[in-house]
């Protein structure tokens, strides 16, 4: 049997449960610096992690059908925060902040690297952890360090694979060998991978859907 296979296309039933849920308004909520800050956790949560530029931003918009809700930046300044967006009146989407930047100060790295770790430990209402990897280059040794961070947190991620459009298919089948043996080591991997395209909308229904049926 194929480990981490990828994720089926969901049935209609559940197709259309996905879209209804995000049918629902997306809203902006508030960036979080600090613990203190976090907004009441009177909702489950989601939240998507991934090296800076893997499309975090275009797959939440993709997500929620409301373009320019999560801002792309390539300024460090944006990734010392944890953007809180609401999904209707039961989700949060939680944008964690974008790790592999060679550009911002030791010191800004290692506090949100705290912030990270005291989030992902300590917030009973988060469901799920999606780790996106770029599907041109596979799992990287920056992600494999966000994966042993939810490992040792005990928070089921699952990855999502972005940008499959620009892989051609024949090149598939060798990335997706690469990220399987990278989620072997991980006892906190689900066992399904999504493969997404955000500008085409390849895999959003079934990520929709993953979503919507989390309790």
């Amino acid at each position: 049997m194929l480990q981490f296979p990828l994720a089926e296309d969901p049935d209609a039933i559940s197709r259309e449960a996905g879209r209804k849920f995000f049918a629902g308004p997306s809203e902006f909520v508030k960036g979080v610096v600090a613990m203190d800050g976090l907004p009441s956790p009177d909702r489950i949560e989601v939240c998507f992690a991934g090296r800076s530029n893997v499309g975090k931003s275009s797959l939440i918009n993709a997500l929620t059908g409301t373009k320019g809700l999560a801002r792309a930046s390539n300024t460090p300044g944006r990734t010392q925060e944890i953007n809180f967006f609401t999904q209707g009146p039961e989700l949060y989407l939680v944008d964690l902040p974008g790790y592999g930047y060679a550009n911002a100060p030791l010191k800004v790295v290692e506090k949100w690297q705290k912030l990270l770790k005291q989030y992902l430990s300590g917030r009973q209402t988060l469901r799920r952890a999606f780790v996106l990897i770029d599907a041109r280059h596979g799992v990287k040794s920056v992600d494999d360090e966000i994966m042993k961070l939810l490992d040792a947190s005990a928070v089921t991620f699952q990855c999502v694979l972005t940008k499959a459009d620009k892989v051609k298919v024949k090149d598939r089948e060798k990335v997706l060998e690469q990220v399987r043996g990278a989620l072997a080591k991980h006892p906190a991997a689900f066992p399904e991978l999504v493969m997404t395209s955000s500008e085409k909308g390849d895999g959003i229904p079934t990520l929709r859907s993953i979503i919507a049926h989390l309790e």
